[in-house]
């Protein structure tokens, strides 16, 4: 009708959008955990049952001495579950993410949000609020931390992460974080396989890595076991003994040894309070000392006895020289490593909190007897600087050419969460955060396992505004 008497409605022309600076591209990121930082089911290979066996609460030893112990299978290098029937796995949901989360994912863990369980969260959480992106440009490696940093499992794994990153993100180069004993595994692979880690990594930053050992923690582990939890928690949790029983048996633990190579300020040592007589006199008693060259001697003898007890059946499980052997290819691997000129390396290491560093058994006036009573005996330590858990000395004595090296005073896995070291991963990446809302980074309930209650690995995550940086020209 308005064309027929001539009018014209002007109507009002659309606003061109105001321009938009792009997203600037992100290169992806590959988080690599270190021991006791990945999930591990235990399958059954005849039901095919998944069950959350590392980390859980309730049930927690039984399940561990069920499922996870093991024995070392010297023909292969696996350290393979003492019943046939079950099959170690780490779950590979959230492109590898999930494993390395949330410890325990369980829905009661994140309505109560049970910070000691949270692992990678913290830094996954700012790396989204950064941009990147799960499967594109943000990725996770968790794996069975029982095994050799050098088995081909292994190794093939992270091939695999960074080759899928790589090209999951259009070609570009890979930006690796990784954390502990992560840290050895990725020297082993840059070693074993230079050429692809020269094709595929930009940038590789380390958090308390132990590279040349961590002295107290290790060589008591060795000894007596290892404990995550104490207090009353402990009474749910996998027992210290439980843990030494497994950790005979696993190479990731020898190799963690402290290396007998490294020129240490002051040599690392196990003391033995002996008894020489049943005379009840000061001159009865020795104090034996043993360094890193004479330590194995003590093993040997400490652990000669050393047995589980599994379906009512007694297991040997003394010091294994065939995975000492097996540790000290894998220590001149971890020696051979020369990083590639084309990657960045970073690193960061704990400072100014007590770490162990001598271990001593026995006293003056309760000296040991027989050295086998070793293994059921709390050690004192010798403390050095460090994270409480790696020395300083070691974690930054990485070999590398460092474009920085940073000593935080944080926990060894407070290192993760820790407000500065997220600022340091900002600036070293490039990124800003463009949204400080928290988002989703994990499943909101673990569906298909065990629904037990469980528990995980205590840590300190106290910030402290203090900070202590090094810059090394390379």
């Amino acid at each position: 009708m308005f064309g027929d008497c001539g009018l014209r409605i002007p109507f009002p022309r659309r606003r061109q959008p105001a321009a938009v600076d792009p997203e600037p591209e992100l290169d992806p990121v590959l988080l690599v955990s270190g021991i006791g930082g990945s999930i591990l089911n235990a399958r059954n290979k005849k039901s095919g049952y998944l069950t959350r066996v590392w980390v859980r609460v309730f049930l927690a030893n039984l399940e561990f001495k069920k499922n996870v112990w093991s024995l070392y299978n010297s023909d292969t290098g696996y350290t393979e579950s003492v019943d046939p029937n079950v099959e170690i796995l780490v779950p590979d949901d959230d492109y590898g993410l999930y494993a390395i989360d949330i410890l325990d994912p369980a829905w009661w863990v994140k309505c109560l949000r049970v910070s000691d369980l949270y692992h990678f969260h913290d830094m996954i959480d700012m790396l989204i609020r950064c941009g990147y992106k799960k499967g594109t440009t943000l990725f996770g490696y968790g794996y069975d931390f029982r095994q050799s940093n050098r088995i081909d499992k292994t190794m093939d794994g992270l091939k695999a992460k960074l080759e899928t990153a790589y090209k999951a993100s259009g070609g570009k180069k890979v930006n690796i974080i990784s954390h502990s004993m992560g840290g050895l595994l990725v020297r082993c692979f840059i070693t074993l396989h230079h050429e692809v880690f020269a094709k595929y990594v930009n940038k590789w930053i380390c958090i308390a890595c132990p590279f040349q050992g961590a002295p107290g923690c290790i060589n008591d582990s060795l000894l007596t076991g290892l404990q995550f939890v104490y207090g009353f928690e402990s009474f749910f949790f996998v027992s210290r003994w439980t843990m030494h029983q497994l950790l005979v048996e696993c190479p990731s633990i020898y190799e963690m040894l402290p290396n007998p190579e490294f020129k240490w300020k002051i040599q690392p040592v196990i003391k033995v309070w002996r008894k020489q007589s049943d005379k009840k006199d000061d001159s009865s008693v020795k104090l034996d000392v043993y360094d890193s060259s004479h330590c194995i001697a003590l093993f040997e003898e400490a652990l000669r006895n050393n047995e589980m007890k599994y379906n009512g059946k007694s297991v040997a499980l003394p010091f294994n020289f065939s995975i000492l052997k097996w540790a000290s290819e894998t220590r001149r691997i971890l020696n051979e490593a020369q990083l590639p000129s084309s990657v960045s390396f970073y690193n960061i290491y704990g400072i100014s909190l007590d770490s162990p560093y001598d271990v001593c058994y026995g006293s003056k006036q309760s000296p040991i007897g027989d050295l086998s009573e070793v293994c059921h005996t709390l050690p004192e330590y010798t403390y050095v600087d460090g994270d409480g858990t790696v020395p300083a000395e070691s974690a930054k004595a990485d070999g590398l050419p460092a474009v920085a090296r940073v000593g935080i005073k944080a926990s060894h896995r407070g290192l993760l969460c820790d407000k500065q070291v997220l600022e340091l991963l900002k600036q070293w990446l490039g990124v800003t955060e463009k949204s400080t809302k928290s988002k989703l980074t994990s499943k909101v309930v673990d569906e298909f396992l065990h629904p037990d209650h469980q528990f995980g690995l205590q840590q300190n995550t106290k910030n402290i505004d203090s900070i202590q940086a090094v810059r090394c020209s390379s």
